[in-house]
């Protein structure tokens, strides 16, 4: 029989979502966007199958919605959704940064019988909005599910077999271990990469060369402080108890760090840069984390007239398709003067795979 899936939000998550559920055929999927052009557009993109102009006449035939929304957004919709006429047996998600909030809010609607399973997946992209929409985007990234406490197992386990669809890696954890761990590796570097990009912002007014020397490994480590500043706003000010737990932390660690420059023994200062190298290099690089992956390459070619059109014309001849190149202006603490990124870490093993076996260009992955 087949199930009715409303999803809320038709953005890069909520699209994204829409078109990797409809290879379960047993699906069909309704879209509901506050812009109505956003709807119609998706339609015409073959993201969903219909069209849903009024949520609440829309969510009353749904099995499953799916708020695609930010967190603030989604809470409005929590405390709309107890009014709404629902199936006895609908389950309810979101797809939030934050869930500690969402949570607390899921206990009220428990209350009205109504079950909401908290949801995070871990992917994203450099582009925003339906038209982004892809539907391997969650392929081999966590989806992170919060369920309460006393959850129906039955319910849970249905939603895990509603999104194996995506080829996501669906992991439990408790709002409280979600919203601790995203400040760890998500959150709060997002600060870090905004207060070292201040930094030189400041150093740039009286050492304007500064800014042109930013190219290398600068670039890469603050590369996230591009994120949209209004949802980091958000998910800053949801999650703020956990960042000052990370921001002292960070302020301690930092102390450290200036206490073995005041020492300056050489063999302590070359073990805190040991240490960082085994745990940096530990690291899983062939799946996506919390924050959203660009599947780097680099390439380290020799300067004459045409050896970038020779890069991605081999990788042009083998189909594999390119998000983002760009060249590094110097060549301190980075691996390669070209440096391109794949959606996938497939299509960036591939590519370094021809590159290896049809140039004599050396190629490294971070």
């Amino acid at each position: 029989m087949s199930k009715q899936i409303l999803i809320v939000g038709l953005g890069l998550i909520g699209g994204s979502l829409a078109l990797a559920l409809q290879k379960n055929k047993d699906l069909t999927i309704i879209g509901y966007d506050i812009d109505s052009h956003v709807i119609r557009k998706a339609k015409k993109l073959r993201v969903i199958h219909e069209m849903a102009f009024h949520v609440k006449d829309s969510a009353k035939i749904a099995d499953v919605i799916i708020f695609a929304t930010p967190v603030n957004t989604t809470l409005q919709f929590m405390n709309e959704v107890q009014d709404w006429p629902l199936k006895d047996s609908v389950v309810l998600m979101d797809t939030g940064s934050t869930k500690k909030l969402i949570m607390e809010k899921a206990t009220t609607l428990r209350k009205q019988g109504i079950t909401f399973i908290g949801g995070h997946p871990m992917a994203g992209s450099h582009k925003s909005g339906v038209d982004a929409a892809k539907a391997h985007l969650f392929e081999n990234a966590y989806f992170m599910l919060t369920p309460l406490v006393d959850e129906s197992e039955e319910k849970i386990e249905f939603l895990e077999s509603l999104l194996s669809v995506t080829k996501a890696k669906v992991v439990r954890v408790t709002a409280e271990e979600h919203d601790h761990m995203t400040a760890v590796v998500s959150h709060f570097p997002h600060i870090v990469a905004a207060s070292l990009v201040h930094q030189l912002s400041g150093e740039n007014e009286q050492f304007p060369f500064t800014k042109q020397l930013a190219a290398g490994g600068f670039r890469d480590i603050t590369r996230i402080a591009s994120s949209n500043p209004i949802m980091w706003r958000d998910i800053t000010v949801q999650n703020r108890n956990e960042l000052i737990n990370q921001l002292d932390k960070w302020q301690d660690e930092m102390n450290h760090v200036k206490s073995l420059l005041n020492e300056a023994a050489p063999l302590d200062i070359e073990h805190y840069f040991s240490r960082a190298k085994h745990v940096r290099d530990e690291l899983p690089i062939t799946s996506q984390g919390a924050l959203y992956t660009v599947y780097d390459l680099y390439v380290d070619v020799p300067d004459y007239p045409g050896v970038i059109s020779e890069v991605t014309g081999l990788l042009a001849k083998h189909a594999i398709s390119i998000t983002n190149i760009r060249i590094v202006e110097t060549r301190e603490d980075v691996f390669g003067i070209l440096v391109i990124s794949f959606q996938t870490a497939d299509d960036q093993k591939l590519a370094q795979k021809y590159l290896n076996q049809e140039t004599t260009f050396e190629t490294y992955i971070s």
